[in-house]
């Protein structure tokens, strides 16, 4: 099946309800574009939850968990930095712990990864930076 990302309205409504974002590959190193566009995302009133198998205690602020499935609150949107090879497990993962969306950062495809989002009811959103769509989509909006 072609995939396709949501028009840009429609991303603005997930963007306005979502409550926690999971992103996985979140790096503790400051200059990693993953560390930057999570942090613009918490300054702009998201929740934040680091998914990184190799750090232990926090980044952002916020407690790093080592797998989706250690999270023990519900997870709106999965924000992944991964390589395109590993994002059909962590579709996978999304799917079991209930989550609405799944986000591919820019430059990331798989069409694996998208069909597993829609077998399971999620939103999947690849090759997107979500902190762009998030100043484009919610210029002037309010989040719910």
């Amino acid at each position: 099946m072609h995939f396709e990302n949501p028009p840009r309205e429609r991303i603005g409504d997930l963007l306005a309800a979502v409550g926690n974002i999971a992103v996985v590959g979140l790096s503790d190193k400051t200059d990693r574009t993953s560390y930057m566009v999570a942090r613009a995302m918490q300054m702009r009133g998201y929740r934040i939850i680091p998914v990184n198998p190799t750090v232990d205690g926090e980044i952002l602020g916020e407690k790093c968990y080592h797998t989706l499935a250690e999270i023990p609150e519900p997870v709106d949107i999965v924000n992944v930095f991964r390589r395109s090879e590993f994002c059909a497990e962590v579709a996978q993962e999304a799917a079991d712990i209930g989550a609405n969306v799944l986000w591919l950062q820019q430059g990331i495809i798989s069409q694996e990864a998208a069909d597993i989002a829609a077998l399971h009811g999620m939103t999947a959103i690849m090759d997107r930076c979500i902190k762009v769509e998030e100043a484009i989509t919610m210029h002037g909006r309010s989040r719910v």
